[in-house]
């Protein structure tokens, strides 16, 4: 008889096969999600609410990158397996097949990496799971998804709209009737604020599908406690509310081992005068045993709605394979054809996003109306021009000689080097742009229905597509650095040929000009020179601010729509052989 370890097995298979395709809900498409229609737990939680330490304490090793702001990026589709005690533990990546990691640490240097390789090394999210599966005699067989942590501030280099699309994110998964939700809340705060009890609520009113989690119980004020709480008379759910002790900074920083720190939180709850009375029901291990039995019994009865959709998804794609007609040609020069008609498919569909015919490419002009003014306008040029920092920049320039007339030197320097802050902003917008490309690439991708039967083929065509907007990205961050240093390098003269008529002008009373004789070294004079520069610092950003988005769309947009395939076109048309043998991979999926 099929266990239920085996039935979680083969839930996490499914799952792997879904994220392999595609399938991870919530995409456009014209199937049904497989992925929605299986069970699985969610973690939600706001930034710092314990969530990270839930989950290395569930697991039993410290594993998962930390840092302050927003440090889950991709959803984390987390797969532990028990294995006999005194077995070796180790990980394994969906996306580095065939390959064991003993080492926890090169884990989540992994799990960093594989973020910005999607991501980029911005502050960006993206919906395409990371899949890691933990062997261990320490854990029980469970699969949790960690979420990126709610907020409700965008931190600088985010887009404003931050706050929403990881709400949305998070959305997508814990409304599914099928998603179990894990809503972990830190006990030092009211859980009336709790972000993730809001969101449960919002999705799972009666609380028929959601796990509370207790964190930091030992961090809440003396003379406190959480049993109204954890013994459900401030916010009653259907299933038990769990306290969790986490490890302190204390012991995080000296790298204190899980397994000690899970019999601290044992011992914790059994000596504490206000939860003893619940430390059988209290904890990192209860909750992963919990959360284990509570999913088995949650697959049983999805078993039979499982197989009725796996059956539908394979009658649709018969379906659709009955759509895409004539079998594949033998002979090379079809086969070649075939694979063109392919590519301007996706070419076609990809267009289409940038064009306004498809959604998606909006978001590059956010970049420019929102995300690169917002920018602009939170640079440190007050700092940078206050009357202390040009005194200190207007006598270091002029060395043993002060200036007789106008502080050339000094004004240089303070342009040239208040110009070089423009650097930041510029670079971002180029990487926020290619942030939108690859992900309109890959929604384009899921979009071309031709291609589906060809897996291998879709991720050639990714590969290509992302090297080339890599190479437009390059060139695109050369020429906006470009423009800022055009900038630096020739200072606009008529702006500064006006400064001593204006000067003269405001000096002029209804007397008559006052004495010609002014101080050049009292604080009204620095004042001066700092609102020049100011003013013309303004002048140059008001430029960029049109330039960089034109520079952009000239290197990376446009060359996206006209060239993204080229040298994939080229690849293909020269290397018959090589292209044979990629042919014949491509129609193993047939």
């Amino acid at each position: 008889m099929t266990t239920m370890e085996s039935l979680i097995g083969l839930v996490n298979r499914i799952q792997r096969a879904c994220t392999a395709l595609g399938d991870y809900g919530g995409g456009d498409t014209s199937f049904s999600s497989l992925w929605e229609a299986l069970p699985s737990v969610a973690v939600v939680g706001g930034q710092s609410s314990g969530k990270s330490s839930v989950l290395e304490s569930i697991v039993g090793r410290d594993f998962l990158p930390r840092g302050s702001g927003i440090v889950t990026r991709r959803p984390l589709v987390l797969q532990l397996h028990k294995t006999e005690e005194g077995a070796e533990e180790y990980a394994e990546f969906l996306h580095l097949p065939n390959r064991k990691f003993s080492d926890f640490a090169v884990v989540r240097k992994e799990i960093q990496d594989e973020t910005d390789r999607v991501t980029g090394k911005s502050k960006q999210i993206s919906p395409v799971p990371i899949h890691l599966s933990i062997y261990s005699p320490n854990v029980v067989n469970l699969t949790l998804i960690d979420l990126p942590g709610l907020t409700k501030v965008a931190v600088e280099g985010q887009p404003e709209s931050i706050v929403q699309d990881i709400e949305m994110m998070v959305r997508s998964y814990v409304e599914k009737p099928n998603c179990i939700i894990l809503a972990i809340s830190p006990a030092n705060q009211d859980i009336a604020t709790s972000d993730a009890i809001k969101l449960a609520r919002e999705v799972d009113a009666p609380g028929e599908r959601t796990f509370g989690v207790l964190t930091k119980l030992d961090l809440m004020d003396k003379g406190t406690n959480a049993l109204d709480v954890l013994e459900g008379r401030s916010y009653r759910l259907q299933h038990p509310w769990v306290g969790i002790v986490n490890r302190s900074q204390a012991d995080i920083n000296k790298n204190v081992d899980m397994i000690i720190a899970r019999h601290k939180e044992r011992e914790y709850f059994a000596t504490s005068p206000d939860y003893s009375h619940l430390a059988n029901k209290m904890g990192s291990e209860y909750l992963a045993k919990l959360l284990s039995k509570h999913l088995e019994a949650v697959i049983r009865a999805r078993i039979p709605s499982i197989t009725s959709m796996i059956n539908k998804t394979i009658e649709e794609l018969e379906s659709e394979m009955d759509h895409l007609g004539r079998p594949i040609a033998a002979d090379a020069g079809a086969q070649l054809y075939l694979i063109l008609e392919l590519l301007r498919a996706f070419d076609r569909i990809f267009k289409e996003h940038l064009d306004g015919g498809r959604p998606g490419g909006d978001r590059i002009y956010g970049v420019f109306d929102n995300q690169l003014p917002a920018a602009l306008r939170k640079l440190p040029f007050d700092r940078h021009l206050s009357m202390q920092n040009v005194r200190k920049v207007v006598s270091e320039a002029d060395g043993y000689q002060p200036h007789l007339i106008a502080p050339e030197q000094g004004y240089r320097r303070l342009i040239e080097s208040s110009l070089n802050y423009f650097r930041g902003p510029a670079e971002a917008s180029v990487d926020a742009v290619h942030f939108v490309l690859k992900e309109l690439v890959r929604k384009s991708i899921g979009e071309t229905q031709e291609l589906r039967r060809f897996p291998t083929l879709q991720m050639e065509l990714a590969a290509a597509a992302n090297h080339a907007l890599e190479r437009f990205r390059d060139d695109s961050k050369k020429t906006v650095v470009r423009l800022v240093d055009m900038e630096s390098s020739y200072l606009t003269v008529e702006f500064f040929r006006r400064l001593p008529q204006e000067v003269e002008k405001a000096a002029s009373g209804p007397g008559g000009p006052v004495s010609p004789n002014v101080d050049r070294y009292t604080d009204g004079h620095f004042r001066r020179i700092g609102s020049n520069v100011s003013s013309y610092v303004g002048m140059v950003s008001e430029t960029l601010r049109n330039t960089i988005p034109k520079a952009i769309v000239y290197c990376q947009v446009k060359e996206a729509k006209q060239s993204l395939l080229h040298h994939f076109y080229m690849q293909i048309g020269k290397k018959e052989v090589c292209f044979r043998t990629v042919l014949s991979r491509f129609f193993l999926y047939i």
